[in-house]
């Protein structure tokens, strides 16, 4: 019998995630109610914090955490992000992402939502196409000015009035709420990338595809050619936006699905070696020691035991 591939992708959803690392037990667990699958919007010391690091992994719903005090610190695909008070930082449905080091020494709010709620009365899936922040690959962190605020913080009580204070959450209200959340993040956002080059536009465009193309291909000039730009050119651009070319942005991106994949799955080594573009196992095993200095094998026992 063939297997089926996403039966055993863990990609988990709001419930399954709080009990695996805030604790089926924890008594923060009576904060959520029964749709909360779909929204919730709480104060992050309401929460009581993560138990433990959280390996790579990835989430069916968008996270959007808004720090007031303190500092935040997060992995979003294989680049650390620290936000700091007055900043929000934001984990895009389907981005692979981890928590090395638990520090539940911040406050501020963390707001989740499924993306079907975006699409409804007030809005459609096009509408998604205007927040660069809510796409793979996108500008995750945005910093907000004084100005703004005061804005940003009435939206997210706001928010968190209406998911604590109802029965059952009103999502024409939630959702209202949101898009203008969404358009205060996207004038803070433009404000701190008036400067933003034709360079770096090209590098959001470019990293988005690999992700949803890197079971597809792994050679630069294919990008290239879906970008419409010369292999050169988009190398040159790359490096010059990230101080990265390319094809390390191609390699890093295979690691991660493949760490993910070793860790969140049951998938043998050459399922995950397709699932990643490589149809030949033992050259996927040669890439994965040459990144890593060990093997998947030795990789997946490593994590057994931590």
């Amino acid at each position: 019998m063939k297997k089926q591939v996403g039966e055993k992708i863990r990609t988990y959803g709001a419930k399954g995630f709080r009990e695996r690392f805030l604790g089926e037990e924890n008594p923060m667990q009576l904060l959520f109610k029964s749709n909360s699958d779909h929204f919730f919007c709480l104060k992050i010391e309401e929460m009581m914090g993560l138990r433990f690091p959280v390996p790579p992994s990835k989430h069916s719903c968008h996270t959007i955490i808004f720090i007031t005090s303190g500092i935040h610190s997060i992995k979003i695909g294989f680049e650390e992000y620290l936000t700091y008070s007055n900043g929000i930082i934001v984990v895009p449905a389907g981005q692979i992402f981890s928590v090395e080091h638990v520090n539940n020494k911040h406050i501020g709010f963390v707001c989740q939502f499924h993306p079907d709620i975006l699409i409804g009365k007030y809005g459609g899936s096009e509408m998604i196409n205007e927040f660069d922040f809510l796409k793979i690959g996108g500008n995750p962190k945005i910093p907000v000015s004084e100005i703004d605020f005061p804005f940003i913080l009435n939206l997210f009580k706001r928010l968190q009035h209406e998911y604590v204070s109802s029965e059952k959450v009103n999502l024409e209200i939630v959702q209202s709420y949101l898009m203008a959340l969404f358009c205060e993040m996207n004038k803070s956002n433009i404000k701190t990338t008036k400067s933003t080059s034709a360079a770096t536009t090209l590098s959001s465009k470019f990293k988005a595809l690999i992700y949803d193309h890197i079971k597809i291909n792994h050679q630069v000039n294919y990008y290239a050619s879906l970008l419409n730009v010369t292999p050169n050119h988009l190398n040159k651009s790359i490096k010059a936006a990230t101080g990265k070319s390319a094809t390390n942005w191609i390699d890093e991106t295979i690691l991660l699905e493949a760490k993910y994949l070793l860790y969140q799955t049951t998938f043998s080594v050459s399922e995950i070696a397709m699932q990643v573009g490589h149809e030949d196992q033992s050259y996927f095993s040669r890439f994965f020691k040459k990144h890593e200095g060990m093997t998947p094998v030795q990789y997946r026992k490593m994590i057994d035991k931590s």
